[in-house]
């Protein structure tokens, strides 16, 4: 049995260059961590905007991302069009894409967006937990401690690599050593054009 890993994107790369200082090169990662961790299937959480993409989560499918690209080109969305071609070439580099539709709603008198995916994180973490060896989790987020304790609990490793800033105390506690820094990264990940 191998390793997997499991990113939850929204935290760990949530503002992107702004919030990193730096541009991360996918490939880099993807390859990064199945060498460092031994890790043979990478899970990529995030959300995704349909602007009006026929698509139903009662249906046990993924999202075809051609057919959406298709879509969003026709409805001229060119932020989402983006999005989407940065989600097929993280199929290419070999990511197994976790996709879920954005929500838009109103708050305090603003639009809002949220794809929160950690309860698919978590639940494919249960639900595969005989299929991998131990577990690399790229999120920082607290709301996961109850699901990690649970894995090292039944003899699984758990490793975690997010922003030291981003990440809850109880994670660092709970994987000690285990727990590497993303940011300390940025020579080995960072995107550099040429």
């Amino acid at each position: 049995m191998a390793n997997w890993a499991f990113i939850d994107a929204s935290n760990l790369f949530y503002g992107g260059r702004k919030n990193l200082g730096w541009s991360i090169d996918y490939n880099k990662l993807i390859r990064y961590i199945k060498r460092k961790y031994k890790v043979t299937k990478v899970f990529y959480y995030a959300g995704v905007e349909l602007s009006g993409f026929k698509y139903s989560v009662l249906k046990d499918e993924e999202i075809d991302l051609k057919k959406l690209l298709k879509h969003l080109t026709v409805e001229n969305k060119p932020i989402d069009i983006q999005r989407v071609k940065f989600y097929l070439k993280l199929q290419e580099f070999g990511f197994y894409l976790k996709l879920k539709p954005v929500k838009t709603f109103k708050s305090d008198g603003r639009v809002e967006k949220k794809a929160n995916c950690d309860v698919d994180l978590t639940f494919d973490l249960m639900r595969y937990k005989d299929k991998y060896k131990d577990a690399l989790i790229l999120s920082g987020d607290g709301d996961f401690i109850v699901v990690l304790k649970y894995l090292q609990s039944i003899g699984k490793k758990v490793y975690v690599l997010a922003r030291a800033e981003r990440t809850a105390r109880e994670i660092k506690q709970l994987v000690g050593g285990e727990f590497r820094d993303f940011v300390r990264l940025r020579n080995e990940l960072e995107y550099r054009k040429g």
